[in-house]
């Protein structure tokens, strides 16, 4: 989440920073950790699940049954805290029901630009899921919402998920939960580059995935992105990012806890403040390092803040506006005195959360219903975010008519033959011809007649 050249070149003179954080490497394209995904996704397709059991034992310390039982999956939330299970019911709920409010707009349809040239579109699900539900450093309890419950609402028919054990040994029973209500079919304790490999490679139960989705550390973003051609992903994954664009209207102390918020993701999460008071991007440096000071989670969000954060003044709106374009965050919040207006000017943004009210956590853990699979690294410029779309083929299909044939078969023809493309022309002046032939046997009949 950089300023690029074009821009700082563009508004030079029009803003400045209090704080530049540093530009956050491409971990997942670390040559080291490139080499090491290449050489495990080689050795799993030549031998199997014999080496995905290798690196599960390496890596995770699993030797037993890979597969999570049913009846396992199922009980899981009879040993979760009440609370906790009434929260993960109502965020996949929310999920859920936006992801089918979605997939009531996406409607088949059909259309007759000219007479006898019908052609339409039907959105039909992939045949498969693979998520990867994460449970390391932070069990992401939220992904199972995000990636099986909406795969449920596009009509995915088979979903299966993999997820790393715990130091137990034993699979996380708040991710187990989450997957189960968001309608798993079947889990595997399994983590890392062997899992996605795993499901892509159709070695849990012989058959292969079309789609891998969920979010995980470096390995798992290079697995992804090295499998993809085999099977569809959701997005090439980065470190977790939050930008603010704030007024003077706006509460440092919100603003601060908000940017924290995400930082708390990982040590090379980038957090932006894009302000036009100068004022409150000093009064948020300072309740930030405040807030550092009592935060349990200080030495991830800390070492974040203090490489990746970034607090940049804009001598106006319409320039603060440009740079948080160009900056293209995964979340963004806006608080301003005029909310509505920024948001009919901003165009860049995974997700956006508008007024002070709105917190990215409420979408990070499945309560506003949105997704949070989403781009980052400027990935918002070009490309939305996870939705039930993602799991549905737009395939098109046309029906033409003999009427219709003349003008596009002679169209067709003349095209094909300035291309040099003899087959494609001849596919067309077969059905001209047809058409001809067609023709005088009606004149001749008429004339016997």
């Amino acid at each position: 989440m950089r300023l690029t050249q074009h821009v700082r070149s563009t508004l030079h003179g029009r803003f400045r920073f209090l704080k530049e954080g540093l530009d956050v490497p491409a971990a997942q394209r670390d040559p080291a950790v490139v080499e090491t995904v290449a050489t495990m996704l080689g050795e799993i397709e030549r031998e199997g699940l014999d080496a995905v059991r290798r690196h599960a034992a390496r890596l995770d310390g699993t030797t037993g049954d890979l597969a999570v039982a049913p009846e396992r999956v199922a009980s899981s939330g009879d040993r979760l805290d009440p609370a906790l299970r009434e929260a993960i019911e109502l965020g996949s709920r929310r999920t859920r029901a936006f992801a089918r409010a979605t997939r009531d707009h996406l409607q088949d349809f059909e259309v007759e630009p000219v007479p006898g040239l019908v052609t339409g579109v039907r959105y039909v699900p992939v045949g498969s899921v693979g998520a990867y539900l994460p449970a390391g450093r932070f069990p992401l309890t939220a992904s199972a919402f995000m990636t099986l419950g909406v795969a449920a609402e596009a009509g995915v028919p088979r979903r299966i998920a993999c997820t790393p054990p715990q130091p137990d040994g034993q699979p996380n029973d708040a991710v187990l939960y989450a997957a189960h209500v968001s309608g798993v079919d079947r889990v595997w304790m399994l983590g890392g580059v062997q899992a996605l490999a795993a499901m892509a490679f159709g070695l849990l139960d012989e058959q292969p995935v079309d789609m891998l989705v969920g979010a995980g550390n470096a390995y798992v973003a290079e697995a992804k992105r090295a499998l993809y051609g085999r099977v569809a992903i959701d997005l090439p994954a980065g470190p977790s990012e939050v930008a603010v664009l704030a007024d003077a209207s706006a509460d440092p102390d919100w603003v601060a806890a908000d940017l924290l918020g995400q930082a708390e993701h990982g040590p090379n999460s980038p957090a932006a403040l894009v302000t036009t008071s100068a004022e409150l991007g000093a009064e948020v440096i300072r309740a930030i390092e405040r807030r550092l000071t009592t935060l349990e989670t200080e030495a991830i969000a800390g070492p974040a803040w203090r490489d990746h954060g970034s607090v940049i003044v804009a001598d106006d709106m319409e320039t603060a506006i440009a740079i948080m374009d160009d900056l293209a965050p995964e979340h963004l919040e806006v608080m301003t005195d005029d909310d509505d207006a920024v948001h009919r000017a901003l165009t860049n943004y995974g997700s956006i959360f508008l007024g002070r009210w709105s917190t990215v956590a409420y979408s990070d853990k499945g309560m506003a219903g949105t997704n949070h699979v989403l781009p980052t690294a400027g990935g918002a410029k070009h490309t939305a975010g996870m939705s039930v779309s993602r799991y549905l083929k737009a395939l098109t299909y046309q029906r033409i008519s003999r009427e219709a044939t003349p003008e596009l078969a002679e169209a067709v023809a003349t095209i094909s033959q300035s291309e040099g493309m003899a087959a494609h022309r001849d596919t067309a002046t077969l059905r001209l011809d047809a058409l001809r032939e067609t023709a005088a046997t009606a004149g001749m009949g008429r004339t016997s007649a």
